[in-house]
């Protein structure tokens, strides 16, 4: 299963699942504001601890998950960094770690590479709180409720609901394709890898007719409402995490005035 859809199994038979999206909202993105707006060292370290912390401890999510969920984002993240860290053209005067030609390698890139870094992993932490905790379906509720306008809720509800077709389509084409051996050699795993490209992207757009077409028959104009679910507002919760980023804030403060 892929690791976005892993995570929201996870969110679904989650503890938090029973807790309002507004409280797990004032979390996740609170975090993440904290991430943006603290400096890399120590604000952006210590975010990204906390959120590790109230995933794997708080939430209970399993490490191995979070490992999954974090792996392609980190290797964007870790090429975004290298591509800062290398300067193009940069003066002689620069001081520099290594330099061949017309790139090189200096103390600022390295120091803009290591804050761009930092940032961009508190960041995804963060961001990981919410969606780990949070099911899509209770997202899209939320959005509606806070008056997003119909057709962007359905746009995204109806991209969300596609994905399993997707990824159903794709394991039975690929199953159907290494039993006739066609990942032998990169040759033709490679061509193999196209055809499936290619029929995943056929199937969807077919599934994606008729969907519209069987909307259509119903007759459907304005949005897809399902029965509202009962969620728990806790103070508590809120009160800990007000406390969570002010301290979280202080301790980079008190930190970065050594």
């Amino acid at each position: 299963m892929s690791g976005g859809l892993a995570i929201d199994d996870a969110a679904w038979a989650g503890a938090w699942r029973p807790r309002a999206v507004a409280d797990k909202a004032l979390l996740g993105l609170g975090l993440m504001a904290v991430a943006l707006v603290l400096p890399p060292w120590p604000g952006s370290v210590l975010v990204a601890v906390a959120s590790l912390v109230v995933l794997l401890l708080g939430a209970r999510v399993p490490a191995g998950l979070v490992a999954r969920a974090m792996r392609a984002p980190l290797a964007f993240i870790v090429l975004s960094g290298l591509s800062v860290a290398v300067s193009l053209g940069a003066p002689q005067a620069d001081p520099a770690y290594l330099r061949l030609g017309w790139l090189a390698v200096t103390h600022r890139g390295v120091a803009e590479a290591a804050g761009l870094t930092a940032h961009a992993v508190a960041g995804t932490l963060a961001v990981l709180v919410l969606a780990a905790t949070t099911p899509v379906v209770d997202l899209l509720t939320a959005l509606r409720r806070l008056r997003m306008p119909d057709a962007c809720v359905e746009v995204a509800s109806l991209t969300y609901r596609i994905l399993f077709v997707l990824l159903e389509a794709q394991g039975q084409i690929r199953e159907a394709q290494a039993g006739r051996l066609g990942y032998q050699g990169w040759r033709t795993s490679l061509r193999s890898a196209g055809m499936l490209t290619a029929a995943v992207l056929t199937r969807s757009w077919d599934r994606a007719r008729r969907l519209e077409e069987g909307l259509a028959g119903r007759g459907y104009e304005t949005a897809l409402l399902t029965l509202p679910r009962t969620e728990r507002h806790s103070p508590a919760f809120v009160a800990g995490t007000l406390l969570l980023l002010a301290t979280v804030s202080a301790s980079s403060w008190a930190l970065g005035a050594r």
